[in-house]
């Protein structure tokens, strides 16, 4: 069994589109980053690069390289897969948790949670997803932006 861990966050912005888990989330604000800047995927990308000895996304993916530019999160997330796949791992479970006082995400649990569990071919079962506010504390609490923590345990095929 192996066990990785991700973070990420990043600055909400007027003029972006909100994608949480590869789902739009209407929201007056979107996620800023050189990918469309997918926090939650980003962080599991991480966890999984993180599980299987690897460097982190920015690496794989760096930010200089244009092809990279307003891409869809999901398909870096298929690239860690591939990766995860050519060595013989799946994903066995995986726990996430979004840090962010706005949007509430509760009502797109779900459509996430089977976004990401058909990008990885997991059963939703094993995938949990939690929502959490940093009441009002930092610069998460005023709004400015989202963060995630992911964990995930791989095994062998």
């Amino acid at each position: 069994m192996l066990v990785g861990l991700g973070y990420d966050i990043h600055q909400l912005k007027e003029r972006r589109d909100l994608i949480l888990g590869g789902i739009k989330i209407p929201y007056t604000k979107g996620l800023f980053g050189h990918s469309d800047g997918d926090v939650l995927v980003h962080s599991v990308c991480d966890a999984i690069l993180g599980a299987m000895g690897e460097e982190d996304i920015g690496k794989h993916f760096p930010d200089s390289e244009p092809k990279y530019r307003n891409i869809s999160s999901l398909i870096l997330l298929e690239e860690v897969i591939e990766m995860m796949r050519k060595r013989a791992l799946t994903v066995n479970n995986l726990d996430i948790t979004v840090i962010a006082q706005e949007p509430k995400i509760t009502p797109y649990k779900k459509a996430i949670k089977g976004k990401i569990g058909s990008t990885l071919s997991l059963p939703e079962e094993r995938i949990s997803i939690k929502a959490t506010s940093p009441e009002m504390l930092g610069s998460l609490g005023k709004g400015k932006g989202i963060a995630c923590i992911s964990i995930v345990s791989l095994r062998e095929k």
